[in-house]
């Protein structure tokens, strides 16, 4: 008898964590997975969102939608998926900043990207544009250093908002140009793009995307790309490389990642998923299109990468004695 009751126990022991083990492996088995992008709807993450999200949510098995927590350079939103469930079914797609510099930026930020989230994986690099408006008495980059020099103090630039990549890229720009630029903080590359074509600031560094559209009305000009490189659409544009100057522009890049301690089976499926999307030719070709490039690569891969870019900004903003209030 107690036999039979061991037997009959231990086999109830084995069904339940058959059935644990199940319901792990069927993620994701509910929708929505929710994606937090920490930023307005139209900017460079939600349009890379837009191409991905139906092939993201063929290759899942479960709708994904878009969660805008904007405000404090992202980390509103970032700080919301960080501190979600870890069960899969809140990612952050964020930028550069979110991951490994706002962490050096911000006196509160409230977490730490680098332990508080778990990355799954870059989708896109943003080559960075050096565009300029044309009322600049100067056609080469040669020519706007030396300008700059000449006139320390005379010249602004715009950004997407304190602390971003295009931000702290401005300063650099400034800082090997000894030229006392003047950075003006805009609410995203929109607003930052029409300063630009104002005249209000004379230097946006931004994506493809953003500007080119805009070069055919002579209003504006781009004088050198952060890409390995040269831009296929603007062969005449030389790449920062070429003119010397790969220090001080950074690419902006997008990645998804998930809240700490989220199951590695499930990132391991989210990560499978974005691969099988981004190894797509009319995707890479639409994401191209727009000025993102497809860099390939895992979870591990982009984890490690996270580890070595982090120390490399925390440097600069100590350099260039920037701190921000939250």
């Amino acid at each position: 008898m107690m036999y039979d009751k061991a037997v009959r126990l231990a086999g109830f022991g084995l069904m339940l964590a058959a059935a644990g083990a199940a319901a792990q492996a069927a993620y994701p088995d509910r929708q929505p997975i929710k994606v937090v992008i920490p930023y307005a709807p139209g900017a460079a993450g939600d349009v890379v969102f837009r191409i991905l999200q139906p092939e993201l949510t063929r290759e899942l098995g479960q709708t994904l939608v878009a969660d805008y927590k904007t405000g404090a350079g992202g980390n509103i939103g970032a700080l919301n998926a960080a501190r979600a469930e870890p069960d899969g079914y809140t990612l952050l797609l964020g930028a550069t900043n979110n991951f490994v510099i706002n962490q050096y930026l911000y006196k509160n930020l409230g977490f730490d990207p680098l332990k508080d989230l778990k990355p799954i994986g870059k989708l896109v690099d943003v080559p960075a544009f050096i565009f300029i408006n044309a009322q600049l008495p100067v056609k080469t980059y040669a020519e706007f250093r030396d300008y700059a020099a000449a006139h320390p103090g005379a010249i602004n630039y715009g950004t997407p908002g304190a602390g971003t990549t295009p931000d702290l890229s401005g300063w650099l720009v400034s800082d090997a140009v000894k030229g006392k630029m003047v950075g003006i903080n805009y609410r995203g590359s929109g607003p930052g793009v029409q300063a630009l074509l104002g005249n209000e600031v004379q230097m946006y560094i931004g994506g493809y995307g953003i500007a080119t559209s805009f070069l055919p009305t002579g209003k504006i000009r781009a004088l050198a790309v952060s890409a390995e490189q040269r831009f296929k659409d603007l062969p005449d544009v030389p790449t920062t490389r070429e003119l010397g100057i790969a220090e001080a522009v950074v690419n902006n890049w997008w990645a998804l990642a998930a809240p700490g301690g989220t199951p590695d089976e499930v990132v391991q499926t989210v990560d499978k998923a974005v691969q099988k999307v981004l190894a797509q030719d009319d995707v890479r070709k639409k994401l191209l299109e727009l000025g993102f490039v497809v860099t390939p690569g895992n979870a591990g891969q982009f984890a490690a990468e996270l580890q070595k870019e982090a120390p490399y900004w925390k440097a600069v903003i100590e350099r260039a004695n920037i701190r921000i209030e939250q």
